[in-house]
């Protein structure tokens, strides 16, 4: 933690020096850096928050591994047991049913759990400083991309290396 914060405070300080060279480089560099700092903290603080709750409250589901899903999205070759019974047998109603039961939809939960892990404060916040910074430097024809692009990557840098010091080891 005190590593990232010594991180954070020389990135502070270089910006602070750019100051000696240009107000216009200052203002770029330090709304750029704070918001794309302030936009990866704020994710990172609130995706853990959500992935804790949803541990704790156990109403998460076992997922297949990625690649599985990209490689058979159906489950063509999973190991499950396949009905062998001979196709008259077969009550086809039935078993649609249960397919059809599988699969997802779009409901209440699925919206409240999308709007829950979209709408917290700790995302909000940043990105409303990350566009109204802009727009202020806009509108004071301040803005200059040459300067404010580069402190925008550095400030992901910057708050991808402070999140993973910050957040809590589980």
């Amino acid at each position: 933690m005190k590593k990232a914060i010594r991180l954070v405070l020389a990135s502070e300080f270089f910006i602070l020096v750019a100051s000696l060279y240009s107000y216009e480089l200052f203002i770029n560099a330090q709304v750029a850096f704070l918001s794309a700092l302030f936009v990866i903290l704020g994710s990172s603080f609130a995706y853990a928050k959500m992935v804790d709750s949803q541990v704790a409250s156990e109403a998460f589901e076992d997922k297949r591994d990625f690649l599985d899903e990209v490689e058979d999205p159906h489950g063509l070759y999973d190991d499950e047991a396949i009905n062998e019974a001979p196709a008259e047998e077969l009550d086809l109603k039935t078993i649609v049913k249960e397919e059809r039961a599988k699969i997802k939809t779009f409901n209440v939960k699925s919206l409240k759990h999308g709007v829950k892990g979209g709408a917290s404060a700790f995302r909000l916040a940043p990105y409303l400083f990350l566009v109204l910074g802009f727009i202020a430097l806009k509108n004071n024809e301040l803005l200059n991309l040459a300067f404010y692009l580069p402190s925008l990557s550095v400030g992901i840098i910057i708050g991808a290396l402070s999140a993973k010091a910050f957040l809590p080891k589980t």
